[in-house]
Formats: C-alpha cells, sequence, structure tokens
C-alpha cells in the first residue's frame, strides 16, 4: 500500500477531530518534514486547526496579525494551485520578518501550501514545512506534491463532515466560557484574564470548569487545545 493509499484510508476512518490531528501528525513524520498543517476558517469565521506548530508560536502568530502581511494567506485567497513558498513575493519588510521569525522558531524556510476550497466560502490551506535544501525540496514536491493535494481535499471534506456533527455540542458551550478560553489561550493568566472580563478570579474558574467539563477535557489545558481544535476561540 503507498503513503497515499494508507492516507486516504485514514481519512476515511476519522470519527474524530482527534483523529485527524494524529493523521496530521503521522503525516509529518511518515514524509520526514518537520511540519504538517491543516487549518480552514469558513464564511462565518469558524476555524479549525490540526498542526504540529509549536503552540507559542501559533499564539504569537496570531498576537502579532501576521495572517495579514503573510504571502502565502494573501496568494491564497487568489489562487487554488499549490504554493511553493520560495516562490512568492517575501520582499516587503513585514513579510521577510515573518520568515525570518518563523525559520527561527521552528517553522522551517521551506513550505508547500495547497488552498483548498469548499460551498459556503471555505477556504482551507493544508500545508508542510522543511528546512530542506532547495534541491532537496524540489525532490519533494516532485516525489509528493500530487498525492498532497489529494490528501488535502479529503481532509477537508471529513473535518468539514466531522465539524458538522459537532455543531450541536459546540453551542453549549456560552459566550463568556469561550471568551475565558480565547483570553488563555493567548498566554494571559487567570487573573488577567478575570480582570480583562472585569469579573472575579472565583467566577472565572467557575466558567473554565463549566467548559472543560462539556469539552470532556482533563484539565485547562486540554480545554484549551480542544476548543482551538474545535474553532470555537475568538481568536
Amino acid at each position: 500500500m503507498t503513503l497515499l493509499e494508507r492516507y486516504l484510508e485514514r481519512v476515511q476512518s476519522a470519527t474524530t477531530l482527534d483523529d485527524v490531528q494524529a493523521l496530521i501528525s503521522g503525516l509529518r513524520d511518515d514524509l520526514d518534514v518537520d511540519h504538517a498543517i491543516y487549518h480552514v476558517v469558513g464564511a462565518t469565521g469558524r476555524e479549525y486547526g490540526a498542526l504540529t506548530y509549536d503552540p507559542d508560536w501559533v499564539r504569537h502568530y496570531v498576537t502579532e496579525r501576521y495572517f495579514s502581511v503573510d504571502p502565502v494567506v494573501t496568494e491564497a485567497l487568489r489562487t487554488s494551485r499549490p504554493l511553493n513558498w520560495r516562490d512568492l513575493d517575501w520582499s516587503p519588510k513585514p513579510a521577510r520578518h515573518l520568515l525570518g521569525e518563523a525559520a527561527a522558531e521552528g517553522v522551517g524556510k521551506q513550505g508547500y501550501s495547497i488552498p483548498v476550497r469548499g460551498p459556503g466560502g471555505q477556504l482551507a490551506l493544508f500545508s508542510v514545512t522543511s528546512y530542506k535544501s532547495d534541491r532537496e525540496w524540489e525532490t519533494f514536491g516532485s516525489a509528493h506534491l500530487r498525492d498532497l493535494v489529494l490528501v488535502a481535499h479529503f481532509i477537508h471534506a471529513r473535518v468539514a463532515e466531522l465539524t458538522t456533527a459537532c455543531e450541536d455540542s459546540d453551542a453549549d458551550l456560552t459566550p463568556r466560557e469561550r471568551d475565558v478560553l480565547s483570553l488563555l489561550s493567548l498566554g494571559r493568566s487567570r487573573s488577567q484574564a478575570a480582570d480583562e472580563l472585569k469579573i472575579s478570579e472565583h467566577t472565572l474558574r467557575a466558567h473554565v470548569d463549566s467548559a472543560r467539563q462539556k469539552l470532556g477535557a482533563q484539565n485547562t489545558t486540554h480545554a484549551v487545545a480542544t476548543a482551538m481544535n474545535r474553532g470555537l476561540l475568538l481568536l
């Protein structure tokens, strides 16, 4: 069984979003790349991500609003063709700064990103990144890019099915619970989050405990990660 066949079978077998995260991590390892990332933004602003980046880098990227200067995002809005990061315009200073920080934080210097579009205005990006040399990266693309395009589309379709199935349970999370988990995901302490929301720490803890129980999370960190993966955070 080829890598493509194996992963298409795994995509179809995924029954939870945790299965999708495990699939993305497995792709990274089997392809011998530094990271694999699947991220979708719907027309309503709901987001879901399955990725292997360090959570600190994800928070930093969101906090600094790097998506507004990221050439990968800009080009993905214009085209459906696979994007080799090396071919994009990194000449603007903010883009160069982003690329330098990404390389220093373990993201990689090379990347392929595959835009995937779906009904309702959805746009998803499936990416793999690496520190391989230019020649190694060209060889990698020749060997795997066509298969990765197919895998990206199958992952997108499966995630759409799973997130639709989760909508009823997601609706049980209150706006205040989402506010609390969103601030904690950005690195705020409990006291800082309580101050920003103008509530007591006791009330904040009650919201965290309630959200944790609804999400089936073992602790606060697990609750934040689960909410982030389900696209429930207001980032």
